[in-house]
């Protein structure tokens, strides 16, 4: 007579471990081909400027070339003279992102926790969002002065608005079944709020700092445009005063690698905030 043997605890728990284990191993071997993958043709697009232009496929007065433009951000790096822009362009384009996020999403609480409010709000919100920012620029510079003030304020004229509705709209996405659940129970307001509407919405939330990076830059350097006098921004149109492009395509290219470290952060706080809820 046969004796049937079943699984223990721990061998069942060993052959989910494996499982798990496998299953990391794969996520970050897809991780590490699409990053390959995406350095590669960066790498690629670099070669085939610097080619271009030193074979003159492209009119290297406005397009430039990698190696002049990395000469450029060197010579700058080295005589201290980028510095000062960089940490004025980053300041301010920190604290418009900080603020922008921060003002929206209380904005979006606010304004579901008073339907009333909502209503009120409405119209004028979806107005604001459409009116072209450069056309307010003029107006903030003249309220607050031509300095870090009127640049803050024109970073957040584009992302306070974009964060409130994105946020607002993912409060009312909640499935209505979890609100219900916390209802039954006798959760007050408050409590539907901080058990269910918050969590199911950091997706949304950590969404909208990823846009607020880009749209941040974009207020910055508007700013900047308008009435700087340093900055990455003033590069910019300094750059193209004096036809120097290669100043202009430099700026450009420190902005974008500025950015993408803050992109980077969010994804960091991505991970981390969602492993936690």
């Amino acid at each position: 007579m046969t004796t049937r043997h079943e699984p223990s605890a721990s061998s069942s728990k060993g052959w989910l471990q494996d499982i798990y284990v496998k299953h990391i191993k794969k996520k970050k071997s897809i991780r590490n081909r699409v990053l390959a993958v995406q350095l590669s043709l960066l790498l690629l697009f670099f070669i085939w400027w610097e080619a271009a232009g030193r074979w003159k496929w492209i009119d290297v007065l406005l397009f430039s070339y990698p190696s002049k433009i990395f000469s450029n951000i060197w010579g700058n790096m080295v005589s201290g003279e980028l510095w000062g822009h960089l940490g004025i362009t980053v300041g301010e384009t920190v604290v418009g992102f900080l603020l922008g996020t921060l003002v929206g999403t209380l904005l979006a609480v606010l304004i579901w926790w008073s339907p009333f409010l909502n209503k009120v709000l409405d119209p004028y919100m979806v107005v604001f969002n459409s009116m072209p920012k450069v056309a307010l620029g003029p107006i903030f510079i003249v309220m607050f002065g031509a300095g870090f003030t009127a640049i803050v304020i024109t970073t957040l004229s584009i992302t306070v608005i974009v964060t409130t509705l994105v946020v607002y709209n993912s409060f009312n996405e909640v499935d209505s079944n979890l609100i219900k659940v916390v209802r039954t129970f006798g959760g007050t307001k408050r409590q539907v709020f901080q058990r269910v509407i918050l969590p199911a919405s950091y997706p949304a939330i950590v969404s909208t700092l990823k846009v607020n990076v880009g749209m941040a830059w974009v207020g910055v350097i508007v700013g900047e445009f308008l009435v700087a006098k340093s900055g990455l921004g003033y590069l910019i149109m300094y750059g193209f005063q004096v036809f120097n492009f290669t100043l202009v395509l430099s700026s450009l290219l420190i902005i974008a690698v500025v950015a993408t470290a803050m992109y980077q952060i969010v994804v960091y706080i991505e991970r981390k905030l969602l492993t936690h809820r």
